[in-house]
Order: C-alpha cells, then sequence, then structure tokens
C-alpha cells in the first residue's frame, strides 16, 4: 500500500474514532452523571440509552424485551416508560413487581443495569395528559390496535382500532450498577440504599 493511502486510512480512521472523554474520579459525580445521562436519554432520540431491556420473571421463566425510556427523575429516582395494556409485561409485573433494565451507550462506554421496582401508572390524568401528546404521534398506532400484543395477525399492518390501550409504567430505582470499558482499565461501581462503592468490574 502506499503512503499515500495508508496516510488517508489513518484519517478515516480518525474521523470515525469517537472522542477520548475525560474519567470522573468520584462516586458521587459518577452517580449524578449517570442520572443526567438518563435524562438525556429521556428526550434525545439517538441517546445509547434511549432502548432499554427490560428482565422480568413469572415463575421460573425469564422474560426481556426492549423498551423505549420515556422519562427519568433523579430526585425520584424514577425512570418511566410506555405499553399496552394488554401486554404480557404488565402482567407480570403485578404478579412479581420486580425487574432489571440494562442499557449500553457506545459513545459513553457505559453501561447501567438498574433493579428496579415496576408500577403501573394510577393517575388518570396524567395518564389522558401523556396520551394527549403522543396521540398526535406515529407512536400512537401502537396502542391502538385492536388485537393484544403477541395475538396472531393475518397480515402486518392491521386497521387501527378505535380505543387506545395506553399505560405508564414508573420503574422505582433500588440500586444502579454502572460499567466503564476503558483502554486503561474497566472500572464499575454499585449505588444502593447502602451507599456507593467501588466494585470488581
Amino acid at each position: 500500500m502506499s503512503s499515500e493511502g495508508s496516510s488517508r486510512d489513518r484519517r478515516s480512521a480518525s474521523r470515525n474514532a469517537l472522542p477520548p472523554r475525560s474519567r470522573i474520579e468520584s462516586l458521587r459525580l459518577i452517580e449524578t452523571a449517570c442520572w443526567q445521562e438518563l435524562e438525556r436519554a429521556a428526550r434525545e432520540r439517538e441517546h445509547g440509552w434511549r432502548i432499554m431491556t427490560l428482565a422480568t420473571v413469572e415463575g421460573e421463566q425469564a422474560h426481556a424485551r426492549s423498551v423505549t425510556l420515556r422519562g427519568a427523575d433523579a430526585a425520584a429516582q424514577r425512570l418511566v416508560f410506555y405499553t399496552d395494556d394488554r401486554s404480557p409485561k404488565l402482567a407480570q409485573m403485578k404478579r412479581n413487581p420486580l425487574g432489571t433494565l440494562l442499557a449500553w451507550c457506545r459513545q459513553l462506554s457505559w453501561q447501567v443495569r438498574l433493579q428496579v421496582r415496576l408500577v403501573q401508572e394510577t393517575d388518570a390524568s396524567l395518564v389522558s395528559e401523556r396520551w394527549a401528546r403522543l396521540r398526535m404521534t406515529p407512536a400512537a398506532q401502537d396502542y391502538l390496535s385492536p388485537l393484544a400484543p403477541g395475538e396472531p395477525l393475518t397480515h402486518p399492518g392491521q386497521e387501527r382500532g378505535s380505543r387506545e390501550h395506553f399505560s405508564i409504567v414508573n420503574a422505582e430505582v433500588l440500586s444502579l450498577d454502572w460499567l466503564e470499558l476503558h483502554p486503561e482499565g474497566h472500572r464499575r461501581a454499585l449505588f444502593s440504599a447502602g451507599g456507593p462503592q467501588w466494585v470488581q468490574p
């Protein structure tokens, strides 16, 4: 390969590489940064933590699926997502409200794993307010199907129903497990009611 071609490759790799990030050393600041990023993810569609994996358990069977982060409140230690009120996950969380949320952000090189208690929102005015905003967007069709999630379809894209099946789920964060992958050494910290602590990655 010519030196000119090699230089082009190095320039291209440099453009595609993620910018180096300064590392946060304080446990308190790491926890604050995690919640700031969760709040950003609830607002920004492209954030790596916007789509999270939610795991629940029913009997001896584990279930995992992707959910979209719709809200994050650091003061209340709470995350919010939406679901169809006929969804199996809603029935599962009513029987066993404990679950785990998992997310990875490539830009940050951070993973968060959150132990949560899942509770369906019962404030009808709050649900109506959220639905009023959502119903004007394409995402509303997810909650207007005449069929419940998982039911067989004769063909994709069946007609929408006239009744919404929109529900809000609040995830009360019981602990936050943070993992940073870094060329200089990976780091992991746990934030829970027992206080923050470094743990082995």
